[in-house]
């Protein structure tokens, strides 16, 4: 009987690599199956590759067109793609991410570079930075009710009246944070002259922060309506 290498084929035509058709490859993808029909996750044609299963990469992995992922993709070193990256299904953890236009669901990144970045629920772990820049450690937010005040102006005679000030609890804050923020019900101030309220902001303690509403008109005071306060806390590093 003939022989496949140095086994009979009779033995040996299962390890054979076949399409699943009987006319060779052509322009429709066809499944790939071994010798005895079993048939893999692969599928060729003689335009197209397709994969049922995991699809991994060891090495540099370049891709020219678009490409749509409705599963998993898992690869292990740098992904370089020249057009265009979807993941609107399922979460994309990726190491590093070099392309021109990253639309993304929700994905976790470590590194990204591109020059067009538009993001939906996009989570940094670790830090972040724009080239050339500061790298952005933290970044937090709180709200707080603020129960309304009239604050004298800076020449009233009682001296301390002309602000409104107090503290609220802000998870996460740290000492060198800087921290900006608002209040829903400033706009809506009533007496004072435009522009005569400044509202600023800072750290008082570990996870405790301090808001200041200065009234800075002439003989006019001014009332705050209850509302609330929303602040945001960024923490950088050189």
């Amino acid at each position: 009987m003939a022989t496949l290498g140095t086994q009979l084929i009779s033995t040996s035509y299962t390890q054979l690599i076949k399409t699943l058709g009987t006319g060779g490859l052509d322009g429709s993808l066809q499944v790939i199956t071994d010798g005895d029909d079993t048939q893999s996750a692969l599928s060729l044609s003689t335009s197209a590759v397709s994969s049922t299963g995991s699809f991994s990469v060891v090495g540099t992995s370049t891709f020219t067109g678009a490409v749509t992922l409705s599963s998993t993709l898992n690869v292990t070193g740098a992904v370089t793609l020249s057009s265009s990256f979807t993941a609107s299904t399922g979460t994309s953890t990726i190491g590093t991410l070099s392309c021109g236009t990253a639309s993304i669901g929700t994905s976790t990144i470590g590194t990204i570079n591109g020059t067009t970045g538009s993001f939906s629920g996009l989570t940094v772990a670790g830090s972040f930075k724009v080239d050339g820049g500061s790298t952005l450690t933290s970044m937090t937010y709180a709200t707080a009710a603020y129960t309304g005040s009239t604050i004298s102006d800076i020449n009233n005679a009682t001296n301390g009246n002309n602000i409104s000030t107090g503290t609220f609890a802000f998870t996460g804050i740290g000492n060198s944070d800087i921290v900006l923020g608002s209040l829903s019900s400033l706009a809506g101030a009533t007496g004072g002259t435009p522009g005569g309220l400044v509202m600023t902001f800072r750290t008082e303690a570990t996870n405790v922060a301090r808001y200041t509403i200065l009234n800075c008109s002439s003989n006019t005071a001014s009332t705050i309506s209850a509302g609330t306060i929303h602040a945001t806390a960024m923490r950088f590093t050189a």
